[in-house]
């Protein structure tokens, strides 16, 4: 507290146009700050969208590669059991619920990271605007 005080004397010291330049170095160091902490977020949240489009494009290469290459072989092991046409349509049912478990899962991710806005810089935003108008009091 009484380093406050101390601070405080000291500035009520110092030339206008002393503390109009702290000021201003003050205000650009913030404001080069808060750009600094938005860059970082839009960053983080960009990669992660990319994750989830990575992810959507990962589910529609997997449904192909695997229909292609093993819908062959498990409709003739269950042709055994049912007729061909059985069999064809349990495989499709499969696969479908796969893809629809990997294309849910991507969907999720983008949701949870677009629009890449960050909201972390506004909240410290919000602050510093709280802490200058109760320094001015």
């Amino acid at each position: 507290m009484a380093d406050r005080s101390l601070e405080a004397e000291e500035l009520r010291q110092l030339p206008t146009t002393e503390l109009v330049r702290r000021l201003a170095a003050d205000v650009t160091t913030l404001v080069q700050q808060e750009i600094a902490l938005a860059r970082t977020e839009m960053a983080t949240k960009g990669r992660r969208a990319g994750i989830g489009v990575g992810e959507l494009g990962a589910a529609g290469v997997a449904a192909l590669y695997a229909l292609g290459a093993l819908t062959a072989c498990f409709i003739a092991a269950l042709a055994l059991l049912l007729p061909v046409w059985g069999a064809a349509l349990v495989v499709a049912i499969v696969y479908a619920a796969i893809t629809a478990g990997l294309a849910f899962t991507g969907r999720r991710q983008l949701q949870e990271n677009l629009p890449p806005t960050p909201g972390r810089t506004g909240e410290t935003m919000k602050e510093n605007f709280e802490w200058a108008k109760n320094r001015k009091k």
